[in-house]
């Protein structure tokens, strides 16, 4: 005769139920298995055609959803993940802290510091989280980097080159939709921008930024940012959509330079490669493998958990949207630093 365990669980040790809003790419190959790996307890996919909800539900062993409000109204789901177009992110991130949902946003979360400040407070008068996922920073060869640097390993550092550019793909996607919120400052720049800020510090002003445009498009698809902070650190961020592809980043220090050469989007299995540069020699430092997806919904559920992590995330939050606003209204000639 089985004898069942009827003792209750903490609420602090039970795995937290997510949903996923949007049947996005991203959401389909990096997200869903990795959060079939998390510490979550993938519950329900939602779409707004129950055919494809059908589909992604059935490969990954979860409920579909036709709509996405219907979702929140589910039992058991205590967070979602918003891989939807950009446009969508801070209705669907609102509608889904009223419904007492912690919230992930895929990248960039949102256009400007004002709706990121009311998604925050929001989601603190509620006692919930609300986090935007870059999904780089979890891998560790930006922990390896970080600890280099304020080790000494780079001297002082003077200054950071980030770069991530991808070639141009369909022009019907939605990365190329302007009512969509695509183009590449929200597409590909938030990524060079999101790194500068750990190594700079808090607040760095916007020196300099423009945006090419494609007339036919109706969207950027290149632009650069030179940002600087109070100690006199700079930035410089270039990125497109109409590139070959480069996913990098450099410290440059008083005593030498650190380079990670595939920053952005290693794979699961990749270990990335970091090189080390001291005055006549150059060290080569083999990051581990990682999913770095894997990473963020570790870190995610972590602070669903946890509520004194949400600070630092809602901070973030807050940061990179007022400084990708900055840098969109100073390219656009109307900005302030």
């Amino acid at each position: 005769m089985r004898i069942e365990d009827l003792t209750p669980v903490p609420e602090s040790e039970r795995r937290a139920g997510i949903g996923i809003i949007g049947c996005a790419d991203i959401a389909v190959r990096r997200a869903l298995p990795a959060i079939r790996e998390s510490p979550f307890r993938l519950m329900a996919v939602a779409s707004r055609s129950r055919e494809k909800a059908e589909g992604v539900a059935a490969a990954h062993g979860c409920a579909a959803v036709a709509g996405y409000e219907r979702l929140l109204e589910l039992p058991g789901i205590d967070a979602v993940y918003i891989p939807l177009p950009n446009s969508e992110h801070a209705l669907w991130a609102r509608r889904a802290l009223e419904a007492g949902k912690h919230v992930l946003i895929e990248k960039p979360a949102v256009p400007g510091e004002e709706t990121a400040r009311a998604l925050v407070t929001l989601a603190e008068e509620r006692g919930l989280l609300v986090m935007e996922n870059f999904a780089f920073l979890r891998h560790p060869q930006h922990d390896l980097a970080r600890s280099l640097v304020t080790g000494g390993a780079i001297g002082h550092l003077r200054s950071y080159n980030g770069v991530f550019g991808i070639p141009p793909t369909d022009p019907r996607g939605i990365k190329y939709q302007a009512d969509l919120g695509g183009g590449a400052l929200w597409e590909v720049g938030c990524y060079p921008v999101r790194a500068a800020q750990e190594y700079l510090a808090s607040s760095p002003r916007v020196l300099g930024a423009g945006l090419k445009s494609d007339p036919e498009l109706g969207v950027d698809v290149s632009g650069v940012a030179l940002l600087c902070d109070d100690d006199g650190v700079t930035a410089n961020c270039s990125f497109g959509l109409s590139h070959g592809y480069r996913s990098t980043y450099d410290l440059w220090g008083s005593e030498g330079r650190l380079v990670l050469e595939w920053a952005f989007t290693p794979s699961r299995s990749a270990r990335p490669v970091l090189r080390l540069q001291q005055k006549d020699r150059e060290t080569r430092i083999l990051a581990p493998a990682s999913d770095q997806f894997l990473g963020v919904f570790t870190a995610f559920h972590d602070a669903v958990r946890d509520p004194a992590a949400r600070a630092a995330h809602h901070r973030e939050l807050v940061r990179q949207a007022g400084l990708m606003a900055r840098i969109r209204a100073h390219a656009l000639g109307g900005g302030t630093r």
